[in-house]
């Protein structure tokens, strides 16, 4: 949600306006929050915002937001990341109804879009009224998308092997 509020901000429209902004990957200072796909009242964004607030400040800003939080508030960002479980949970529950993605951390068996398989990962996901997700398949990811997926992927990796001892 706060990649959207950035965006509704920005552009002086609601939330609900949104659609298709992905969080790929890990929530972390490498997750991606990408706007290729996303649209503003059926507009597409990037012709409503310029590229290089997309591609820099924006996903620095959502990246770095719960730190942000942490150093202004001088607590914890537990509540940011409850109230995002909260989201997810009825999204999961009662299927993306409003229209658009949502983002899911979810496990694809042989992974997708260059995504190990292994990884529990940020994708873009349709969910149905009975809670079953499914992937958005078919994007076609340019150079920069694909740079910004594999950088998240390999933090992932690592924690893995960090976490497993090997």
């Amino acid at each position: 949600m706060r990649s959207l509020g950035q965006i509704s901000e920005k552009l002086s429209c609601d939330v609900s306006d949104i659609e298709n902004i992905c969080i790929w990957g890990n929530h972390s200072a490498t997750q991606f929050p990408d706007t290729t796909f996303a649209t503003v009242k059926g507009e597409k964004l990037t012709d409503k915002c310029d590229k290089e607030y997309l591609e820099g400040e924006f996903i620095t800003k959502v990246a770095k937001r719960g730190a942000e939080i942490i150093s202004v508030m001088d607590k914890s960002s537990c509540a940011s990341a409850a109230a995002a479980i909260c989201e997810h949970m009825h999204d999961w529950w009662f299927g993306n109804q409003i229209g658009g993605w949502v983002s899911m951390g979810v496990q694809v068996e042989g992974g997708r879009y260059g995504v190990d398989g292994d990884l529990v990962f940020g994708y873009p996901c349709n969910v149905g009224a009975d809670g079953e997700w499914s992937i958005v398949e078919g994007l076609e990811l340019n150079d920069f998308q694909k740079s910004k997926i594999d950088a998240t992927m390999k933090e992932l990796q690592e924690e893995r092997k960090m976490a497993l001892g090997r």
